[in-house]
């Protein structure tokens, strides 16, 4: 069956991933910064456990030690509050600080570190309530419905063993001091927290392939999207073919201004024309000013018969010439023993002409 012309086939270009990136479209999820967080909230728990619970416990001792000389008046109760609001902000900003500098580590991760300028910009087809409710029961909106509701029932199933071994502990019947409470609360959290990482973290995996994968089907190009690309990145090729046309035409416009100061123009004889010159005080050897073919090698002999400039015919010379010497160049040093014959040659046979030529110089 034919391919049809619209069908993304292709895969999406570097140049389509950089602009898509620079638009914030990249696969991203929630998940994994959910799991990011958490570990950086666990982290600091586990670095300021120790000071947040000893503000927590001076905090307890010093409202429930002395209720009874808090006045309960405005001044009194503004002191009480002011005193709770800095203990709670000392155990806490631990936390807080982790968990923004989670979310930010987890978007650097998923976006590579680079910064989406252009997604920041306002959009105010967002704000059509046609367009959210069409993104709200979109199919692609269903799968984070779907995520969200297999990680609550893999949470209940992973914590409920934990939660009701716990529920069932001793210490709700018995009595025991604070300190077994603390360390009854700390290890059934940890329990529980363990087993929900866990969870979030291989459901993080799930969906950012998800994501990945979705956003790589989201970019694909056709063939003819990748072909315009290319055009675009490359030039158009007519453009570069009219472009080097105008350079091949001035180079050659350059090079047939030097057939009037050349020495002798050594021919094939009808094919091809090489034009040489040599001059002892500035050159180590002889140069080829201009050569050409056909066409090209016409217009230098007649425009070395315009400027009375010598024509020698030596078809294996010119061959070797042609093949082997570029223009501006030195001729190549084998050829040197036998332009040196065909230079000298001319060089008797118009003696009074490189004469003045010297003198005018």
């Amino acid at each position: 069956m034919p391919e049809s012309r619209g069908e993304k086939t292709e895969q999406a270009t570097p140049r389509r991933l950089e602009e898509a990136s620079k638009h914030g479209q990249f696969a991203r999820s929630s998940e994994v910064q959910t799991v990011f967080v958490l570990f950086a909230g666990m982290f600091a728990l586990f670095l300021a456990g120790q000071e947040v619970w000893r503000h927590l416990g001076y905090g307890m001792v010093s409202w429930l030690g002395h209720l009874h000389q808090i006045p309960v008046k405005l001044d009194g109760m503004q002191r009480f509050f002011m005193h709770g609001a800095w203990v709670l902000g000392a155990c806490v900003w631990p936390v807080l600080l982790a968990t923004v500098l989670g979310g930010l580590l987890a978007g650097g991760v998923q976006s590579r570190f680079r910064t989406a300028p252009e997604a920041l910009s306002v959009q105010w087809s967002r704000l059509d309530p046609r367009n959210g409710f069409k993104r709200l029961f979109s199919i692609r909106a269903t799968v984070p419905m779907f995520i969200a509701f297999i990680k609550l029932v893999v949470v209940v199933a992973l914590s409920y063993q934990v939660i009701k071994s716990i529920a069932e502990d001793p210490i709700f019947y018995s009595t025991v001091d604070v300190t077994r409470i603390g360390t009854f609360i700390a290890d059934s959290s940890f329990k529980i927290v363990m087993r929900i990482v866990f969870a979030l973290v291989v459901l993080a995996s799930i969906d950012y392939g998800y994501q990945f994968w979705r956003t790589n089907q989201d970019l694909m190009m056709t063939k003819e999207e990748v072909k315009e690309e290319v055009k675009n990145q490359e030039g158009d090729p007519k453009i570069k073919a009219a472009q080097r046309r105008r350079r091949q035409a001035f180079t050659q416009r350059k090079m047939l201004a030097e057939v009037a100061k050349a020495d002798v123009i050594v021919t094939n004889p009808t094919h091809l024309a090489v034009a040489l010159r040599y001059d002892a005080k500035t050159m180590s050897a002889p140069k080829v000013v201009a050569k050409g073919a056909r066409l090209n090698a016409l217009r230098i002999r007649e425009l070395a018969r315009q400027h009375q400039v010598p024509i020698m015919e030596n078809k294996p010379l010119a061959r070797l010439l042609f093949k082997h010497a570029r223009v501006g160049g030195e001729i190549p040093a084998p050829l040197y023993a036998a332009v040196a014959e065909i230079l000298a040659y001319v060089y008797r046979v118009n003696a009074y002409r490189y004469y003045r030529e010297q003198q005018l110089v």
